[in-house]
């Protein structure tokens, strides 16, 4: 016999059926209501996004754009300021290795000078004496000590001024290579676009590193190396021609002085010449009155000796007539004219010696003055030969060194000429 078999569990009634439906519906055009007022917010968030994004990515791009353009003029400012700093340690280098060789070349002035003065000091006697040349020699030692002063002086400026200049181009030049980095960088980023393969995300991409600067301390980190290398420029241009006109003056300072010493040589010489000619007038006449009072003297001599021989003449007449006999013996005229002769002669004799010692003593001092003569003459001459070498030395000043051949031995100060054949052949022999 069958049985009836009941589901357990909760049944409903009949108004909850219909109230369930009811609700089912009612949620279900609630929900399309959100979902649809969802979707509407979500088209206009999607069209104000993509046109926001659009409108920052061009804003950006263009903002890029314009970074390049400001850091690409202050590349070409800095590449204009490399190439003047460049050029200018050039000049300035250039001149100052040609201050460098000026100052080398006053060591040959100077040392002509001192040879001058040492070669003068050979003089003797009364020839030493502090004339004009020697003023004027130790007046261009003293001109081109301080010549070789000054150019010293702008030469260790020329070096300071470089230091400075090598100081700024490797500022400039670290600053243009981070620019150079800056545009390469830059210039990437431009050419980015949505499709670009490299672009991911990254993590904190919108930190601020360490070291980052404001645009104005940039702006002025860059304008302050620009107006520092604009200085430096412009003090190396103004040493530079400060180097030139102290290289010009210190030329024409040490050719006045040389023409100013070489004219009181001349001067000198000149005198030294009129002098020495002089001297030797002098002594050509003392030989010739020495010779003529020697002729006298000899003279003298042979009139003392004659009258010797008449004194002897007449004391023996004199002693002879004494041995006459007897009344014989008388002072007649004879006796008194033998007598008178006698004291004639031997005042003559008398007069005659002294004569002859004034005659010897005036031989002996022109003797003693030709020897001061000839003496000073020969201080003269060595001395007109010594300031001879000297202004043969000094052509060294005005002849290149290649050219230059001394017109006086160095050591035997004598003029160069050439030896005969004889002479030379027996040179190659010795």
């Amino acid at each position: 016999m069958a049985t009836l078999s009941v589901k357990p569990g909760q049944r409903f009634q009949l108004p909850d059926w219909h109230t369930n439906s009811y609700l089912l519906s009612t949620n279900a055009q609630l929900q399309r209501d959100a979902s649809h007022q969802i979707r509407q917010e979500a088209r206009v968030l999607r069209n104000e996004t993509n046109n926001q994004t659009i409108w920052d990515e061009h804003d950006n791009r263009s903002r890029l754009a314009e970074r390049i353009d400001t850091v690409n003029r202050w590349k070409e400012m800095l590449d204009k300021c490399l190439t003047d700093l460049d050029a200018e340690i050039d000049a300035l280098t250039q001149m100052k290795e040609s201050a460098e060789q000026n100052l080398q070349a006053k060591n040959l002035p100077l040392d002509v000078a001192i040879e001058c003065l040492t070669l003068r000091e050979s003089r003797r006697d009364i020839d030493v004496v502090k004339d004009p040349v020697e003023d004027e020699l130790h007046k261009e030692v003293e001109v081109t000590e301080a010549t070789k002063k000054a150019l010293q002086q702008r030469i260790s400026q020329a070096v300071e001024q470089l230091c400075l200049l090598q100081e700024v181009r490797q500022q400039l030049h670290s600053d243009h290579r981070g620019k150079m980095e800056t545009l390469e960088i830059d210039r990437g980023c431009l050419s980015l676009n949505l499709k670009s393969p490299n672009i991911s995300l990254k993590v904190d991409p919108t930190r601020v590193p360490d070291g980052s600067t404001t645009l104005q301390q940039w702006g002025n980190f860059s304008q302050f190396n620009k107006d520092r290398a604009e200085a430096e420029l412009k003090a190396a241009r103004e040493l530079r021609e400060t180097i030139a006109l102290t290289i010009a003056e210190t030329n024409n300072e040490l050719e006045a002085q040389r023409v100013a010493t070489e004219f009181a040589f001349r001067k000198r010489l000149r005198e030294m010449e009129k002098v020495y000619s002089e001297l030797k007038w002098q002594e050509k006449n003392t030989l010739e009155e020495i010779a003529e009072l020697q002729e006298d003297i000899r003279h003298l001599e042979e009139d003392l000796h004659r009258k010797f021989l008449s004194l002897k003449l007449s004391h023996t007449r004199l002693e002879a007539r004494t041995y006459r006999p007897n009344v014989e013996l008388c002072r007649d005229q004879a006796q008194y004219g033998l007598t008178d002769e006698v004291h004639q002669l031997q005042a003559t004799i008398a007069a005659l010696k002294q004569k002859l010692a004034q005659a010897q003593d005036a031989l002996d001092a022109l003797y003693k003055h030709l020897a001061r003569l000839q003496a000073d003459i020969a201080c003269k001459a060595n001395s007109m030969l010594l300031d001879t070498k000297c202004m043969d030395t000094r052509r060294k000043l005005t002849v290149p060194a290649e050219k230059f051949v001394p017109e006086v031995d160095t050591f035997t100060r004598t003029t160069n000429r050439t030896l005969s054949p004889l002479k030379s052949c027996q040179l190659e022999l010795a």
